[in-house]
């Protein structure tokens, strides 16, 4: 892409990689009005995903980090959401080029400490954790500064992760935690879904009937603990008559440990993802 006047004044927040993730944060926060199109750019591998971002939000495109940081001096923000192996690839001369610049990681597994020593000018580093219906505006995302953000910053983070849908601060040490949990969740959901559709099914429902009550069960359930605010074991208790067929599933599931298994799972994400992290 050129160097031009207009490009170098306009362009406040980066992208680094065009996929799934990049691309919900890109529409999701022009879809707020954060930003406007002329505000935004993003380089990707040469995937194709960089020029259908662009071609679908009018994003500036450039071929490289590198070269946008030199076209656009103005950048605030980089958002890096590429492979780990694309890290490793980034060249030397970014370290001077984000200087006073924040950095957000969506990268899974990359510790702060490794983000410092590539970006060791940074005005702030971010390490966050979105999640997947983050795609559609309804996930969640935590993250972690390697120091406090300044007011102008926590507006940027929260803008730009806050496109995704809700945003939470915890400790790093807790993002391998918030991983297993939120990051791995949605997994968790859709296996659940499939075992209702398939319960319904073993039961003499048609697959279509089925999968319809399941995933709208899951769906209004959720809806319902959001809207009512109540503790989801109230809610469980609410929909559970005594000696009613709720309590024989119930029981029937709080025999074969279901809330052992949900935790265990839990731990093995969290562990899986802290040796990630070890690289």
């Amino acid at each position: 892409m050129s160097d031009n006047t207009i490009t170098r004044i306009m362009i406040e927040t980066a992208f680094v990689g065009a996929g799934n993730m990049a691309s919900a944060i890109v529409r999701g926060m022009l879809n707020k009005g954060f930003c406007t199109a002329s505000e935004l750019a993003c380089t990707s591998a040469r995937d194709g995903t960089g020029e259908k971002l662009s071609a679908a939000t009018g994003v500036a495109l450039f071929d490289s980090l590198e070269e946008m940081l030199r076209a656009a001096p103005g950048i605030r923000s980089v958002v890096l959401a590429i492979k780990p192996q694309q890290f490793a690839q980034l060249p030397d001369s970014v370290a001077e080029l984000t200087r006073g610049k924040l950095i957000i990681s969506i990268l899974a597994g990359m510790p702060i400490s490794r983000l410092v020593a590539r970006f060791p000018h940074a005005a702030n580093i971010v390490r966050a954790m979105p999640n997947t219906p983050g795609q559609i505006g309804a996930g969640i995302t935590a993250y972690a500064s390697n120091v406090p953000l300044a007011a102008d910053r926590l507006s940027d983070v929260e803008g730009i992760l806050g496109s995704m849908g809700p945003v939470l601060t915890v400790e790093e040490g807790q993002l391998d935690a918030v991983t297993a949990l939120s990051g791995s969740g949605p997994a968790y959901v859709f296996a659940f879904v499939e075992a209702l559709r398939d319960g319904g099914i073993a039961e003499g429902l048609s697959p279509d009937v089925a999968f319809r009550l399941a995933m709208h069960t899951v769906l209004g359930s959720a809806l319902l603990l959001e809207k009512s605010g109540e503790d989801p074991a109230e809610l469980r208790r609410k929909v559970t008559s005594p000696n009613g067929t709720t309590q024989a599933a119930l029981e029937k599931m709080a025999s074969l440990d279901l809330h052992g298994t949900v935790k265990a799972g839990i731990r093995a994400a969290r562990l899986r993802s802290e040796e990630l992290a070890r690289g």
